[in-house]
């Protein structure tokens, strides 16, 4: 049976097939779409496809796009974040104190590490018992909560400190009735079982709710445990307060991992932590400690006019939480100029297009490069309008489609 012998009525199913399915192009799609913007360039910064690319819209994750070029340009590439360790021998008992300063990337292979070469440095100094561990936590304000953070348990609401331990979440389980640690690495504690107790389910990842003394009283727990795991006598104290001026360093502590191996992962998993302990830092060195939501905020308002020259904008996290948060297709795009020399840090979401992703209800955006001939063609898409599932994706993928 040929098209032409068709019943008439079926006929005119197929041609008005394509303007109301999913055989409809995502461009055509997305033209139709009220509340959207898009800038798409080739690299010599030539207009391939654009829409009402200087409108402001929420950004949601791409937001990130903002951090990481933040974070790259201050501190460079191969920078890696520090905590200081010290010996208190002032008392019957000698205790550590260790004092930070917002390291993001304090997890439990990290904590071996520095259990490990404590060990190694108190037992060199004949010391193997320790009344406790004293926590300096001055360099960031008390309970910071940045904009858009939620009270869920969910780990994407993690909530800052200057200490912390697995990106501030526990992730537990309970077998025959007894609650244990999910994961092989990380020593169960009296504060994660705690934390699990108020969980649903048989396994959960779960942050460590909003209460800041509660996350870095768990990260004092788990450095504890390793300690006793080399051997150490460790008392269950744990107190705060300041690193007494007239202690000497006993470890300063840089990570094994450079500030481009905390961003890789950040971009491709969206760990909003990580991008909320960085704006932190970063206004804490640009106005002074301790770090805060407020100086994160301005940090954030006065770098971004600097550089970038902007006037009408708006960001107050930097994890794009906030549904406050305004930026435009051509703020990205400019924001992807700069960051092109680290584009290796993002990931690859589909053939040819390496980009970081926003999502929150109602929005979905999508900013990075599509490689195509050889070129990096920087593009910006942000819908503040419901979308079907990937759409943003199957756009990106017809963008680089487009014959030249």
């Amino acid at each position: 049976m040929s098209l032409f012998s068709l019943p008439g009525p079926m006929l005119l199913l197929l041609v008005l097939l394509p303007l109301s399915t999913s055989l409809a192009s995502s461009l055509d799609t997305f033209n139709r779409y009220h509340s959207a913007g898009l800038l798409y360039l080739d690299e010599a910064g030539r207009v391939i496809d654009t829409k009402r690319a200087d409108d402001l819209f929420v950004p949601a994750s791409t937001t990130k796009l903002v951090t990481a070029w933040l974070a790259l340009n201050h501190w460079g590439e191969a920078h890696r974040f520090k905590t200081d360790f010290y010996l208190d021998e002032s008392t019957a008992n000698p205790a550590l104190w260790i004092k930070g300063y917002g390291d993001p990337f304090l997890v439990s292979e990290e904590l071996v590490i520095i259990a490990r070469t404590i060990g190694e440095k108190l037992k060199a100094a004949g010391i193997a018992k320790l009344a406790g561990i004293r926590l300096d936590t001055s360099y960031f304000a008390s309970n910071i909560k940045l904009p858009g953070t939620a009270n869920s348990n969910n780990p994407y609401d993690a909530i800052p400190s200057a200490l912390a331990a697995n990106f501030n979440t526990v992730f537990a389980v309970k077998k025959s009735g007894v609650i244990v640690s999910a994961e092989e690495q990380t020593p169960i504690t009296v504060t994660a079982r705690r934390i699990y107790n108020s969980m649903k389910g048989r396994s959960e990842r779960v942050n460590t709710g909003p209460d800041q003394r509660i996350a870095e009283r768990y990260f004092a727990e788990l450095v504890a445990a390793f300690l006793r795991r080399e051997a150490l006598e460790v008392g269950d104290e744990v107190a705060w307060g300041l690193v007494p001026e007239t202690l000497p360093l006993l470890y300063r502590h840089l990570n094994t991992r450079t500030l481009s191996d905390v961003i890789k992962p950040m971009m491709k998993y969206s760990t909003n932590f990580v991008a909320n302990q960085l704006v932190l830092k970063l206004g804490a060195e640009q106005q002074g400690a301790p770090a805060s939501s407020e100086k994160a905020t301005l940090m954030l308002k006065q770098q971004l006019a600097t550089e970038f020259g902007w006037k009408e904008f708006f960001l107050e996290d930097g994890a794009g939480l906030s549904r406050a948060n305004r930026l435009s297709p051509v703020q990205l795009i400019d924001v992807l100029g700069r960051f092109r020399r680290w584009k290796h840090l993002l990931p690859e979401i589909e053939s040819g297009i390496y980009a970081k992703s926003g999502s929150l209800i109602g929005v979905s955006a999508l900013a990075g490069y599509i490689n195509k001939q050889d070129e990096w063609r920087p593009f910006a898409v942000i819908i503040n309008q419901k979308t079907p599932y990937r759409f943003r994706n199957k756009l990106a993928v017809e963008l680089r489609k487009q014959p030249d």
